[in-house]
C-alpha cells in the first residue's frame, strides 16, 4: 500500500528543482523520514551528490537508515548509512548518511561549504532541540555566504509551517495527509499524590483488558520507566512481555522494543518521549500517556541546570495518541482531565529558551558569530542565558577579553563534549591525569553505572572504582560495586573515544582517583563548594548558591567538594554528584581564578568588627587570615555598618542627651525655615558617617560604645547660633513664681510640659510661653501630692473659672496647703505646710 508521502513527492521535486528550501508538514506515519530521502537521490539538481538527514536522536537515525537500507534490499553502510555518537555506518558508496544533530554541527564547523553534499533534511524539526536550531541557523550562513545551490528541506509534523517558511526566505510549504486510523480518547484523571509508575501500571492493565493489541505507555524518564516495569511483571500474564525504551538503552534492547510481538504474545512498551516520533513500532493499538515530560532547565542566574519534570504540550499530547492509530482504530488513556487537556501549551517550548547554552556559545565562537543576531534563528537565543555562557567560556579560557575563541577554545571545540568536560580533558594533560579525566568524561556523559540502591550514592569516586573494578574482572567486578556491567562497558568505550581522540595512551591502569578532585573543579569551577560548617551536609557553591547533600548521605569530613551534578531547586540544591578536593589543589590548578581580598566587616556573631584577608574563588572564601593591621577609615565604617546593625540604642545615651534630642527636634517642628538639623532616630542612623564617625577612633567592638563621647558628637550637630537659639527656644527648665526652676518635658510636635504644683504659681496670670514667646506651654497643675487637677495653656481662665471649684474640692482633702480666695494676689509658695497668720 502506498505512503501518504507519495502523493506529494511531485509537488516537492518541482519545489525543490526551482528554489533552495522547501518546508514539508507530514503527521507522523506518513513515510517522510524514510520515503523523501531516497525520493530525491536521483534528481538533477543534486547532480551525484549525497543527501544528510538529520535526526534529533541515536535510535531514531538506526532505525531510519536501517528502514531506508532494507527499502533498497542492501544492509546499512551501502547506498544508506549513519554516522551517530561513537559509531559509523557509511563507505565510499553511502549517498544518503543519517546523522544526529550534534554530528551535524560538528561537520559544519569542520567543512562550512559541506563539500559533495547537495541536499540537507532536517526531520522532526517539531521537537526544536538546540542543536537543530544551532544547525540550521549554520546551514543558512553558508548558503547565503558559500553555497547558494545547497538545498535543505525542513520536515515537521505540527510545527507552525509559515513561520519556517518565512525562516527558509519565503519558501513553499507542502502539506501531505497522514495515514492515521481513529483514535478513542479516555481521560483517566490520576491522583496527584500516587506516582507515575502506580497510575501508568494501572492503565496498562486496563487497556490490556479492555482491548486487543499491543500498548505503548509513555512517562517521563528512565526511572519511573523501571518502577512500572517492575509493577507491570507482576500483573501481567505470561502471554504479555514488558519492554523498555529510553535513550540510554543497549541498540539491541532498543531493537526488541520496536519490533513486532511473537505470534500468541501481547507487548507493552515503556518509553520516554523518544518514541513520540521517527519511530515506528509496530503492533502499537493503544497508548497510555502519564502527560509529562523531564526536561533540562537552565538558570541564567546561577549558570545551573536542573531536569525539570513538566506537563507536555497539546501537540505532543495529539503526536502520542497518534501511536495508537497508526495500524488500526486504536485507543488511548490520558492520565489527566479534559480541563487539563485544554489548558495545555499549544506546543513543547524550544530548547534554545531553556538550555545550557554554553555548548550553543562557543559553537557560535568557533563560527565567527561574535553577534548572535547575525544567524536566522526561529527563536534567537536569550540574551542573559547567551551572555551566562560566555562568562563561564572566558573561565574556562575558551574566550578572550573581546569574546574571540582562543586556541584552547578551538581546542575544546573539536571535542563531542560539554565545553565544561574538554577544558577537563585539556587540561588533564599537564598533571598527567589524562586517562582519568576520560574516565570522568565518560561517567557524566553516559548513564549512572550504579544500581539500586548503590546509586543513591553520591560520591563520583565509587563510580570510579567500579568501571575499573569492570575492566579488572568483567562482570563480576562491576557488580560487586553495585554497578551494571553493561553501563560499565559504555563508559569504558567512551572512555577509549576520548582517549583516541586526545592521542593518549591506551592502557586505562593509569586511571585512579588521585586527581579526581582537581579534575572536576576545572571542568566546573563555579561549583567547588565550601562545608557551611564542619559535619554539615550544606555547603556554598563558587557561584554564590547553596546546595547539599542527600538526606541519606553521611555528611562528608571534605571542608571542599566539586559538584558535578546538582538540582537547582528553590531554594538550596540538591547535589547528586561529588567528589572531595584539597584547598592545595585548588591553589594549584584554578590559582589564576582565585582572587585575595582584605576584609574588613561587622560581624553580628561577636559583636565586632573583623579584620581578615580572604583567599576566595566566586563567592566561597577558601581561606582566612588576620590582618595585622587596619585601615582606620575601612575600620570607622565597619563600626558603622555594626551600629546600624545593633541600632542606636546600643549608644550611651543618658536622660539629659534624650531631652537634648526631644528639644532640637520641637525647635525644628515649630520653625522648619530656621534650618535645625534632623536628629530623629531614623535620620542619625542614615547620617551616622557624618556626626559620629568622627568620633569612633579606635572603637571596634559593641563594648567600646560605652566610651564614646556621645553628648560632644550630638551637640557638634548645632552651630554656634543654633546651640544658643536652644537654649532660648527650648530651655531645659522655668522659674515659676514660687523660685522654683521646674524642668520642661518636650515630646517632638506638640507643645512642652511644665508640671508643677499649683501653689507655686499663684500670682502669675499669663501661660508661660517658649521659643521667643511663640509656643505656649501646658502646664499640668499638681496637687500637693503632686497629682494632675487641671490641664490647660489659659492660666488666666483657670483662676477666673476653674479656681474655686479645685479649691472647694480641695481645700478639705489639704488643710494644711493654702488655698487663697484671691490667688492673683497670693504668695506663691514650695513649701507643703500653711504659715499661720
Amino acid at each position: 500500500m502506498p505512503l501518504p508521502i507519495e502523493e506529494v513527492l511531485p509537488e516537492l521535486r518541482a519545489a525543490l528543482a526551482a528554489r533552495e528550501a522547501a518546508v514539508l508538514q507530514a503527521p507522523p506515519g506518513a513515510g517522510k523520514t524514510t520515503v523523501v530521502p531516497l525520493a530525491l537521490l536521483r534528481e538533477p539538481w543534486l547532480k551525484g551528490r549525497s543527501i544528510l538527514v538529520l535526526e534529533p536522536r541515536r535510535l531514531a537515525a538506526r532505525a531510519a537508515a536501517a528502514r531506508m537500507a532494507q527499502l533498497l534490499g542492501e544492509n546499512v553502510g551501502e547506498t544508506v548509512g549513519y554516522r551517530i555518537r561513537f559509531e559509523t555506518k557509511v563507505s565510499a558508496r553511502t549517498r544518503i548518511e543519517v546523522l544526529t544533530e550534534g554530528i551535524l554541527t560538528r561537520r559544519l564547523q569542520r567543512d562550512p561549504e559541506l563539500e559533495g553534499v547537495g541536499l540537507v533534511i532536517f526531520d522532526e524539526f517539531h521537537e526544536r532541540h538546540l542543536h537543530a536550531d544551532l544547525a540550521l541557523a549554520l546551514c543558512l550562513d553558508s548558503q547565503r555566504a558559500l553555497r547558494e545551490d545547497l538545498k535543505i528541506i525542513v520536515m515537521s509534523a505540527t510545527l507552525d509551517g509559515q513561520a519556517i517558511a518565512a525562516l527558509l526566505n519565503g519558501a513553499p510549504v507542502i502539506t501531505s495527509s497522514g495515514r492515521l486510523h481513529p483514535v478513542t480518547i479516555h481521560y483517566l484523571p490520576s491522583n496527584p499524590d500516587e506516582p507515575f509508575a502506580v497510575a501508568v501500571s494501572k492503565a496498562v492493565s486496563q487497556a490490556l483488558a479492555a482491548h486487543d493489541g499491543d500498548v505503548l505507555a509513555f512517562l517521563p524518564g528512565a526511572w519511573e520507566i523501571r518502577r512500572t516495569q517492575e509493577l507491570l511483571a507482576a500483573a501481567v500474564g505470561p502471554d504479555t512481555r514488558v519492554y523498555p525504551l529510553y535513550g540510554d538503552l543497549p541498540w539491541d534492547a532498543q531493537a526488541q522494543a520496536l519490533q513486532p510481538g511473537r505470534a500468541g504474545q501481547r507487548k507493552v512498551v515503556l518509553a520516554t518521549p523518544i518514541a513520540e516520533t521517527s519511530l515506528t513500532i509496530e503492533g502499537i493499538k493503544g497508548v497510555v500517556d502519564s502527560g509529562f515530560a523531564r526536561v533540562p532547565q537552565f538558570d541564567p542566574k546561577t549558570g545551573l541546570t536542573r531536569l525539570a519534570t513538566v506537563r507536555i504540550s497539546r501537540a505532543s499530547a495529539e503526536q502520542r495518541a497518534g501511536r495508537a492509530g497508526r495500524l488500526a482504530a486504536g485507543v488511548c488513556y490520558r492520565l489527566w482531565s479534559e480541563s487539563t487537556q485544554r489548558g495545555l501549551i499549544a506546543h513543547t517550548v524550544p530548547e534554545i529558551k531553556s538550555a545550557d547554552l554554553v555548548p550553543l556559545a562557543l559553537e557560535l565562537a568557533q563560527w565567527g558569530a561574535r553577534d548572535a543576531s547575525a544567524l536566522s534563528w526561529l527563536d534567537p537565543p536569550p540574551a542573559a542565558a547567551l551572555a551566562q555562557a560566555r562568562t563561564l567560556l572566558a573561565e574556562l579560557d575558551a574566550l578572550d577579553a573581546d569574546e574571540h575563541i582562543t586556541p584552547t577554545g578551538r581546542e575544546m571545540a573539536q571535542l563531542p563534549l560539554h565545553p565544561r568536560l574538554a577544558h577537563m580533558l585539556l587540561a588533564a594533560r599537564a598533571i598527567g591525569a589524562v586517562a582519568l579525566a576520560c574516565d570522568i568524561a565518560a561517567l557524566l556523559s553516559e548513564r549512572d553505572v550504579l544500581t539500586g540502591d548503590a546509586r543513591r550514592s553520591t560520591d563520583v569516586r565509587q563510580r570510579i572504582e567500579a568501571v575499573a573494578a569492570f575492566r579488572r574482572r568483567g562482570r563480576v567486578g562491576a557488580q560487586s560495586y553495585g554497578a551494571d556491567p553493561a553501563a560499565c562497558a559504555r563508559v569504558d568505550q567512551a572512555a577509549r573515544q576520548w582517549r583516541r581522540l586526545l592521542k593518549a595512551a591506551e592502557d586505562a591502569a593509569t586511571s585512579n582517583a588521585e586527581h579526581l578532585g582537581s579534575l572536576l573543579a576545572l571542568a566546573y569551577p563555579d561549583r567547588v563548594a565550601k562545608q557551611r560548617a564542619p559535619g554539615d551536609a550544606r555547603y556554598v557553591l563558587a557561584s554564590g548558591r547553596g546546595a547539599r547533600l542527600p538526606e541519606h548521605d553521611a555528611p562528608w569530613p571534605a571542608e571542599f567538594i566539586v559538584a558535578a551534578s546538582l538540582d537547582l531547586g528553590d531554594r538550596d540544591g540538591r547535589i547528586y554528584l561529588a567528589a572531595p578536593v584539597s584547598l592545595a589543589e585548588l591553589r594549584a590548578h584554578l590559582g589564576a581564578r582565585l582572587r585575595k581580598h582584605e576584609i574588613v566587616q561587622w560581624d553580628a556573631v561577636q559583636q565586632a568588627v573583623v579584620a581578615c584577608r580572604e583567599e576566595r574563588l566566586g563567592e566561597v572564601a577558601l581561606a582566612t587570615t588576620a590582618l595585622p593591621e587596619t585601615d582606620p577609615e575601612a575600620l570607622r565604617a565597619a563600626m558603622i555598618t555594626g551600629i546600624r546593625r545593633l541600632g542606636l540604642d546600643a549608644l550611651p545615651w543618658t536622660p539629659v542627651l534624650r531631652t537634648w534630642q526631644a528639644r532640637v527636634r520641637s525647635l525644628g517642628t515649630w520653625f522648619p525655615d530656621e534650618g535645625w538639623p534632623d536628629v530623629s532616630i531614623p535620620a542619625l542612623a542614615d547620617t551616622l558617617e557624618r556626626w559620629l564617625g568622627p568620633y569612633l577612633d579606635g572603637v571596634s567592638r559593641r563594648d567600646h560604645l560605652a566610651d564614646i563621647d556621645l553628648a560632644a558628637a550630638l551637640h557638634a550637630m548645632l552651630d554656634w547660633r543654633q546651640q544658643q537659639r536652644l537654649e532660648e527656644g527650648a530651655p531645659t527648665h522655668l522659674r515659676v513664681p514660687s523660685g522654683s526652676r521646674v524642668r520642661l518635658d518636650y515630646t517632638p510636635g506638640e507643645p512642652p510640659v511644665l508640671a508643677v504644683k499649683l501653689q507655686e504659681m499663684f500670682g502669675l496670670s499669663d501661660t508661660p510661653c517658649v521659643g521667643g514667646g511663640r509656643i505656649p506651654v501646658t502646664l499640668h497643675l499638681l496637687s500637693p501630692a503632686r497629682r494632675p487637677i487641671q490641664v490647660t495653656q489659659d492660666l488666666r481662665g483657670f483662676w477666673e473659672r476653674t479656681y474655686a471649684e479645685v479649691k472647694k474640692e480641695l481645700k478639705g482633702r489639704y488643710p494644711k496647703h493654702p488655698w487663697p480666695d484671691d490667688p492673683w494676689n497670693a504668695t506663691p509658695t514650695a513649701r507643703t505646710r500653711r504659715i499661720n497668720r
